[in-house]
């Protein structure tokens, strides 16, 4: 797939490998996963809505007021609408699960990537006080802390230490 050449390049071939790489871990997924993110899907889509709206609702229609009695089998549309909960609830948690692990490989990345681009800017910021002091002109007084790398785990802790944890129960 080739993203608008409007893009600048790197960044159109970013994406393009992005997307190239999304697609392949899509399909080396375990097929128990892939069949959990198609159920998932139509599941979540109106089309299952109006099918549920048009089985259970003629269901209880036909047994409310067109069947001549009482008709007991509400009871097997009560457990039929239990045991498709059941199993709809599982096939949610599935793709949920895939979805924050996902999720959690994309923070890890945008953290990789910004230590990398602070790194980068600590490293520009020593080169531009050299440049500066050879044409002697006098650089501002906080670009030694900004040359100063920071240390990722350092920020991790400092933020555990002020950030109240939640309870578990």
């Amino acid at each position: 797939m080739n993203v608008s050449t409007d893009l600048n390049g790197a960044l159109a071939a970013n994406i393009d490998r992005l997307t190239d790489r999304q697609r392949r871990v899509e399909a080396e997924a375990p097929w128990s996963e892939r069949l959990a993110g198609r159920i998932t899907a139509f599941t979540g889509s109106m089309l299952f809505v109006l099918l549920h709206l048009c089985f259970f609702g003629g269901w209880i229609v036909w047994n409310l007021w067109l069947a001549p009695k009482f008709d007991p089998t509400f009871v097997v549309l009560a457990m039929i609408a239990s045991v498709e909960a059941i199993f709809l609830s599982t096939f949610v948690l599935i793709s949920q699960n895939r979805m924050a692990a996902q999720a959690q490989a994309r923070a890890d990345l945008d953290l990789h990537i910004n230590l990398l681009a602070e790194h980068e800017l600590s490293r520009l910021t020593t080169l531009v006080r050299r440049i500066a002091e050879r044409l002697d002109i006098e650089p501002p007084a906080d670009l030694a802390e900004i040359e100063q790398d920071v240390r990722a785990e350092d920020v991790l802790d400092t933020l555990d230490q002020v950030t109240p944890r939640q309870s578990a129960g």
